[in-house]
């Protein structure tokens, strides 16, 4: 029986090749890391001792490095398990839970006939790559140089140009024995009924190829050479082939590439993905020119469970990103989400990694804001909230909002942390009666006009400043209380120093500060404290650290302070040290289960989704228990303490 290739990718994308090959191997515990559906163990082809054999359910791929042997699920049933082809097939399906189709002659006539449309694809990529390197692509050259893009990046992403002739590919393939039919059901050229004679789809354009999952290409983007074309870029129609919106422009790379990375970058166009490939960034994807749809984020979720949505940091893409945000709000689950990324206005990923390096856009990553954070500067960012009936409003149109989530305890928990943060917005801040002064007429806590007070909003240009910039919110008190101790007594740094360099820091600033540490304790100007505030004052750090101990003061937090007894230090510091790398463990941990929960539903996995959601509920409450513990150990003591001698 013949099988569509649509077939086979869905059963196999379904089903992950370790649940197939797991029930025949013992797998290595210390090679394999499940969280990451990366396994280990001895080859069941061969005798062996020590695992060799390797398989990776994000590529549906095995390998031993031993004996060589490698293939996919069906591959591994028919020689492993002596089955034919169909029978593997039928596994597979049954452990995907989707019915064997029945044979459709017509079917089988359509595959035969999309495999030779994909020839005819490769055909056309490889006339307009040969078309840039002649005569007529010197200017496209030039652009692409002037761009910044090697000959190398140029070659991976096999980039080509359309020449300005109405009938050069059309001729070209007829030429190859490529039939009129054909070359219309690829989109290549524009034919009908008022179309006396077809023509060249593309003309003068730079050629981006757009592959599918399998790395075949399926359609072209074009970039027009000339400044009058109203469209600047155009992608290839609908055909068989291609269906823009569920297609993501480099997901074949970027599927291997976000293994080592650990998540996917979306940005916005062709450009930008090659551009940030060159950079090093390889797990960048794009839409093809358009919003995204529910089947692109669908692909999103596919590589990784938390990609991240990076968008222009001007008013059009704000709201491209609230358009996102709607529509990936109904859809997130336990380890299904989403990061979003403003860029500074004016500026693209090219623009970023041309002025200002790889590091430039890893520090846009690393300050990408959650979706709930999202959500909530967009309902109240140029807001006023002066009288009760606007409250109300506000907490009803988050209400409702959070109601749109599909999953009942993703959407508990979104109702939970947008009450709190109603609760902090409105109460934290109301005016302090019976003490007079500024605070009565709504200015500030301290009387300074313009800071939030709970009345007031934030402008839609500052809630745009406040995901592009760095701010972030208050840091974690735990994180800046061990920061601080340790800039302040820096015998801490040499005694945890193993600790220290392993801080998973979440705030930006913070991160901040501890790299600027790490970078004096290599120039050997971490031994004593005054050394350490002028090398974060060096490099621009200073008014970070200001905030820092501000904070640490506020809260009480006197052993973390200058004049506090080393002894004092010692003890409370090595409490913190313990409760967060616990509390770091505990995290990890949730995160491992809650992506392995997500998958075991995905595949209708029931016994082993109830047992996860035990080790999940567990989890829980070690995180909530250590957080009280937390608190108890921060509000211990908080008056007293001995001052150094």
């Amino acid at each position: 029986m013949r099988f569509t290739t649509s077939f086979l990718d869905e059963i196999r994308d379904r089903v992950p090749i370790s649940s197939v090959i797991g029930p025949r191997v013992t797998w290595d515990r210390k090679k394999t890391n499940t969280s990451r559906g990366d396994f280990w163990a001895c080859c069941p082809f061969h005798g062996e001792k020590s695992p060799s054999f390797h398989c990776e359910d994000k590529k549906g791929r095995y390998h031993c490095f031993g004996c060589g042997v490698s293939g996919d699920h069906f591959r591994f049933l028919t020689e492993h398990d002596g089955l034919s082809f169909p029978e593997a097939v039928e596994r597979v399906a049954e452990m995907a839970g989707v019915p064997m189709p029945a044979r459709d002659v017509e079917a089988e006539k359509r595959e035969k006939e999309r495999t030779s449309l994909i020839d005819v694809m490769e055909m056309a990529t490889a006339f307009f790559q040969e078309r840039l390197h002649s005569a007529d692509g010197a200017r496209a050259r030039a652009y692409l140089r002037d761009r910044g893009l090697s000959s190398v990046t140029q070659q991976k992403f096999r980039l080509g140009f359309a020449p300005d002739s109405r009938n050069a590919l059309k001729e070209h393939l007829a030429g190859k024995g490529v039939t009129k039919e054909q070359i219309e059901a690829c989109g290549l050229v524009r034919h009908g009924s008022d179309v006396p004679v077809s023509y060249d789809w593309f003309r003068d354009r730079i050629m981006f190829p757009i592959p599918d999952s399998r790395g075949r290409v399926i359609a072209f983007g074009g970039r027009a050479m000339s400044a009058d074309i109203p469209a600047k870029y155009m992608n290839s129609p609908e055909t068989e082939l291609f269906h823009k919106g569920n297609v993501l422009f480099n997901f074949a790379n970027a599927r291997k590439a976000q293994v080592k990375a650990g998540t996917v970058i979306a940005v916005e166009g062709y450009m930008d993905v090659i551009a940030l490939a060159q950079a090093g960034f390889e797990n960048a994807v794009a839409p093809l020119g358009t919003a995204l749809t529910e089947n692109q984020l669908e692909l999103l979720w596919r590589m990784t469970g938390e990609p991240v949505l990076c968008f222009d940091g001007d008013q059009a893409g704000l709201k491209a990103a609230w358009r996102a945000a709607d529509l990936a709000l109904p859809m997130i689950q336990a380890g299904r989400t989403l990061r979003f990324a403003l860029l500074p206005e004016g500026k693209d990923p090219d623009d970023i990694v041309r002025d200002e390096g790889a590091a430039g856009f890893q520090q846009v990553l690393a300050e990408a804001r959650p979706l709930a954070e999202l959500l909530w500067l967009r309902e109240t960012s140029g807001g006023v909230f002066d009288t009760p009936e606007r409250r109300a409003e506000l907490e009803k149109s988050l209400r409702e909002l959070t109601g749109r989530i599909r999953d009942e305890s993703v959407r508990r928990h979104y109702q939970q942390d947008m009450r709190e943060r109603v609760n902090s917005f409105f109460g934290a801040q109301r005016p302090q009666r019976g003490r007079g002064g500024d605070n009565d007429r709504g200015y500030g806590p301290r009387g300074r006009p313009g800071q939030a007070t709970g009345r007031l909003a934030m402008t839609e240009s500052l809630a745009r400043s406040a995901l592009v910039k760095s701010g972030g919110g208050t840091p974690p008190l735990r994180e800046t209380t061990m920061l601080v101790a340790m800039v302040n007594h820096p015998l801490l740094l040499d005694e945890y120093f193993e600790a220290f360099e392993d801080m998973a820091l979440s705030h930006p600033d913070l991160r901040r500060l501890h790299s600027a540490l790490l970078d004096a304790m290599a120039h050997g100007t971490a031994h004593e404290r005054q050394a350490l505030v002028g090398a974060i004052e060096a490099a621009g750090l200073g008014e970070i650290w200001q905030r820092a101990v501000a904070l640490i003061r506020k809260a009480r937090q006197w052993t973390a302070l200058e004049d506090a007894a080393l002894d004092d230090v010692r003890e409370a510091f090595g409490q913190a040290a313990a409760l967060y790398s616990r509390a770091r463990e505990l995290r990890q941990q949730r995160a491992s289960v809650q992506a392995a929960l997500a998958e075991a539903v995905e595949n209708g996995e029931e016994q082993s989704s109830q047992h996860l959601l035990q080790v999940l509920n567990t989890i829980s409450v070690d995180i909530a228990n250590l957080e009280r513990l937390e608190a108890l150990v921060d509000g211990f003591g908080v008056s007293s303490g001995r001052v150094a001698g």
